[in-house]
């Protein structure tokens, strides 16, 4: 297993790991047609413009997971469901430690990625309300470094 930044022609197979992970990760969070809207085209079209800030993790040359990193913030940290609990998750996220990731948000519901999160060192900063497709949806944001100390 290693890390490389993506590239253009790795963006179809990286929207289908987001579909699988979106799919396997929100099924109790979300309502089904918002887990239908989400799909590789979805991802294929969000990716698109971001090449430049994804890093893929591959396995035998196949996509099974990656980061998606702006600035100093984790927009999306995916692994294949296939691929859950070996370790791809964890080197993703420090891989985004080492860039400077400082913040992320996550559902409120999703307690597996806040166990995971909070197993890293990462610290709860705040819970919220906001707009995600189309309804109001609780979230948690965290923070790690010297954004604690801002929080």
């Amino acid at each position: 297993m290693n890390l490389r930044p993506a590239r253009a022609a790795d963006v179809a197979d990286l929207a289908l790991v987001a579909q699988r992970s979106y799919q396997s990760a929100f099924v109790d969070i979300l309502e089904n047609e918002t887990l239908e809207s989400r799909d590789a085209a979805f991802f294929d079209e969000r990716f698109a413009g971001s090449v430049e800030s994804l890093t893929m993790a591959e396995d035998g040359g196949k996509a099974i997971g990656f980061l998606l990193l702006t600035e100093r913030h984790i927009d999306m940290l995916f692994v294949d469901p296939a691929f859950a609990g070996k370790g791809v998750g964890a080197l993703l996220l420090a891989h985004a430690e080492r860039m400077g990731a400082r913040s992320l948000e996550c559902f409120r519901d999703n307690h597996a990625a806040r166990r995971f999160y909070e197993r890293h060192g990462w610290q709860l900063a705040q819970s919220y309300d906001r707009d995600f497709a189309g309804r109001s949806r609780s979230f948690v944001s965290y923070v790690k470094g010297e954004s604690e100390r801002a929080a």
